[in-house]
């Protein structure tokens, strides 16, 4: 766990058993342009199976306000999901301390990061996050 010194009003933590799971649903099933065609089992495995989770908590009330998900193989490769922060509290750096916490505080520092987005390119070009080179291929999913 550790306190947002610009924020000392949050908290991060990445302890999966912390989650509020229904808040994370609300958000993906309401809000996210990438997850309106997950169901809440879907939701529920990706939690399951994650490699590691970062959420950030309001100190007085305990409330999750931001969340991240990541996917690896625990070596050398992550894969960074559903990023986000609660619409009300955006604007305050939450965004770039969460993945922060996420990539560079946590056990994947050195991994090849990876994730797809349509938005907030300049919060993750922070990271060193840029248009993949010749030598990256992708399988979209399929709709069949």
């Amino acid at each position: 766990m550790s306190v947002d010194e610009t924020a000392p009003d949050v908290e991060f933590d990445a302890d999966p058993s912390r989650i509020d799971r229904d808040a994370l649903w609300t958000f993906l099933s309401q809000h996210a342009y990438w997850s309106r065609h997950r169901t809440r089992e879907m939701v529920e495995a990706q939690l399951a199976s994650a490699w590691r989770v970062v959420a950030a908590y309001r100190r007085d009330n305990g409330r999750m306000v931001a969340f991240a998900r990541a996917v690896s193989d625990g070596v050398a490769i992550g894969y960074l999901a559903d990023v986000y922060v609660e619409p009300a509290e955006r604007g305050h750096g939450l965004g770039v301390r969460l993945v922060e916490e996420m990539i560079e505080n946590g056990p994947g520092r050195n991994f090849r990061w990876l994730l797809h987005t349509d938005d907030a390119h300049g919060l993750y070009a922070k990271f060193g996050f840029a248009a993949p080179d010749g030598t990256f291929l992708e399988r979209p999913r399929s709709h069949g």
